[in-house]
C-alpha cells in the first residue's frame, strides 16, 4: 500500500494529464460521432509519431538541465540530405542510416559546443538552430524536393506489425528508452547532470561524454523524425520541422520533467503529446480556426511552466 501511494505521488502529473485525456475524449465523442472512428483514431497516432520522437529526445535534455532550439532545423537538414542522395541514386538503404548519422552529428556538434565553450545551451542551439536552417535553404534555393522512391516513402510511412511505420518506430524508442533512462547508469548521469553536475564531476564521471551523448541521441530522433514527415509528405522542405522544438518542450514540461532538470517523466511526456494532439484533432474536426492552435499552445506552455515552477521551490523549501 505504502508502495502504491509512492508511486501514484511520483507520477501524479501522468495520472492528472491522463485524467484530462480521457475527459477530452469524452467531451469530443459527445461533439461529433467521428471523432472515434478508426480512420481518426489512426490519423492522431500518425499525425503524433514524429511529435513522439522529438518529445523523447527533448525529454532527455531537458532532464540533463540543457534545451535544444536546433531540433526542427536539424530534422530539416537531414531531410533534404537524405532527398538529396536518394535523387542521387543512393539506395534507400543506405540513405536512411546517412540521415540518422547527419542528425547524430549535428547533435554532436551542439552538445561538444556547450561543453567546450561553457555557453549556455540555449544560446548555442539557438545559432546552430540559424546554421543549420540556412543550410537547408543554401542547399535546395527554397525549393523543395518532391517525388521521392516508393520505397523511402513504404519506410516512413507504410506498415509494419500492422501501424503505419512511423507509430511502430515511435513505440520502439519508447520501449528502448524506458530501460535506458530509468534502469541504465546512462539514465542516472543524465538526470544528474541537470541535479548536480558537479558531484558527478568529483565522481569521476566523465560528463563531457554524457553531455555530447544526449545531444547525440536528440539529433539522431530528429533525423528519424525528419524521415517521417517527409516520407508523409513525399517532399523534402527548408520549412520543415519550424517550431517544432516548441511543441517539444511544451510537451516535455506539461509531462512532469523538472524545469531545471535532474528529474525526468517519459510517461507523462508521451501522455502529452497525444493531449496536445486530441486537441489539435479536435479543433479540426470542429471547424474551429487553426490560429487557435498557436494561442492554445502557448497558453498550455505558459500554465506548464508556471506550475513546474512552483513544483521546484515547494520541493526545495520542503
Amino acid at each position: 500500500m505504502i508502495a502504491l501511494k509512492r508511486w501514484c505521488s511520483r507520477q501524479s502529473t501522468s495520472l492528472l494529464l491522463l485524467v484530462v485525456c480521457l475527459a477530452m475524449m469524452v467531451f469530443l465523442s459527445i461533439q461529433t460521432q467521428s471523432f472515434f472512428s478508426l480512420k481518426n483514431v489512426v490519423n492522431i497516432l500518425e499525425a503524433n509519431s514524429y511529435r513522439l520522437l522529438l518529445a523523447c529526445g527533448m525529454m532527455c535534455i531537458i532532464s540533463s538541465g540543457a534545451i535544444d532550439l536546433s531540433v526542427g532545423s536539424i530534422l530539416s537538414f537531414s531531410a533534404i540530405c537524405t532527398a538529396m542522395a536518394l535523387k542521387g541514386g543512393l539506395s534507400v538503404g543506405l540513405s536512411i542510416p546517412l540521415a540518422l548519422a547527419l542528425g547524430g552529428i549535428m547533435g554532436a556538434i551542439n552538445g561538444l559546443l556547450i561543453h567546450f565553450t561553457r555557453i549556455n545551451a540555449f544560446i548555442i542551439t539557438l545559432a546552430t538552430a540559424f546554421l543549420y536552417r540556412g543550410l537547408s535553404l543554401i542547399a535546395t534555393q527554397g525549393i523543395p524536393i518532391t517525388k521521392l522512391p516508393q520505397g523511402f516513402r513504404s519506410f516512413g510511412c507504410g506498415d509494419l506489425f500492422g501501424m503505419e511505420s512511423g507509430v511502430t518506430m515511435a513505440l520502439l524508442v519508447i520501449v528502448l528508452l524506458t530501460p535506458l533512462f530509468y534502469h541504465m547508469r546512462w539514465g542516472t548521469y543524465v538526470t544528474s547532470l541537470g541535479g548536480n553536475p558537479e558531484a558527478l564531476k568529483r565522481s569521476g564521471v566523465p560528463i563531457g561524454r554524457y553531455r555530447v551523448s544526449v545531444f547525440v541521441l536528440m539529433g539522431v530522433l530528429s533525423a528519424l523524425a525528419g524521415i517521417i514527415v517527409t516520407a508523409r509528405l513525399n517532399s523534402a522542405e527548408a520549412n520543415a520541422g519550424l517550431n517544432m522544438e516548441m511543441d517539444a518542450i511544451c510537451a516535455v514540461i506539461m509531462g512532469g520533467t523538472a524545469l531545471h532538470g535532474g528529474r525526468g517523466n517519459l510517461p507523462g511526456t508521451v501522455i502529452a503529446v497525444f493531449l496536445m494532439g486530441l486537441i489539435r484533432n479536435g479543433l479540426t474536426i470542429l471547424s474551429v480556426s487553426s490560429y487557435y492552435q498557436q494561442f492554445i499552445t502557448g497558453a498550455m506552455l505558459l500554465c506548464a511552466v508556471v506550475i513546474a515552477e512552483f513544483r521546484e521551490r515547494k520541493s526545495r523549501i520542503g
